[in-house]
């Protein structure tokens, strides 16, 4: 029966970590005020599209709207060099469909862990399992062993960003709607390399910050049930 427990409790600390993985990325590219606003100065993206700040950062917030299946097109019109058009082209609109699969799962992924902690820690009351020393145990082992494959991974793509950023592609796209011109496609323009990999290391921050207080709830909570 203590298998059975631990194993549950660890089933919660991988949900747990997805959870806050989704809710990371999350955090970055939704909740940060003046995020893509800094990053588009910082990049010169505004030369690179000959738009206006205002004009590429309504666009943005159309974007971001569709990725998370709050919009249900990406027509969106704007100025671009001092003429009406819409921003994005058919290759680009097909491109982020698939995109928007990939947050839409993302966000029914969270769902699903954040139904799986609450039948594990169901199932442990019912088996009457001590959930004080369990659950805070077992989370923090199972958190250290997700985190590990995940700072084993990070390692690996920083050795060479761009050559796992197309792996990445490869594995999550079924075809190649996702190599885009810049001298046609504006969406390439507005997220060069450098932004993803600021990005990325942004969330990988947040995420540590995330999992270190985690861990810390755990072990006060296990330090004064020992007392």
């Amino acid at each position: 029966m203590k298998i059975l427990h631990n194993f549950l409790g660890i089933l919660c600390g991988f949900a747990l970590m997805i959870i806050l993985l989704i809710t990371s990325i999350e955090a970055v590219t939704y909740w940060t005020p003046g995020y893509y606003e800094k990053e588009y100065a910082k990049y010169g993206v505004l030369n690179d599209v000959h738009m206006e700040m205002d004009d590429l950062l309504d666009v943005t917030d159309e974007m971001m709207a569709y990725l998370r299946g709050n919009r249900e097109d990406l027509h969106v019109p704007t100025i671009v060099n001092g003429q009406p058009r819409e921003f994005f082209n058919d290759r680009e609109i097909a491109h982020m469909e698939d995109v928007r699969g990939l947050f839409v799962g993302g966000l029914l992924l969270r769902r699903i862990s954040i139904g799986l902690i609450v039948a594990c820690v169901a199932l442990l009351v019912a088996l009457k399992a001590d959930i004080r020393r369990v659950l805070p145990k077992m989370i923090c082992a199972g958190s250290a062993l997700f985190f590990a494959i995940l700072a084993v991974l990070a390692g690996i793509i920083s050795t060479d960003f761009n050559k796992y950023f197309i792996i990445f592609h490869h594995i999550f796209f079924n075809n190649d709607l996702w190599m885009l011109n810049p001298d046609t496609d504006l969406l390439i323009n507005i997220v060069p390399e450098p932004f993803f990999m600021d990005t990325a290391a942004r969330i990988a921050a947040t995420y540590g910050v995330s999992v270190l207080a985690v861990f810390a709830i755990c072990l006060i909570i296990l330090y004064y049930r020992k007392k």
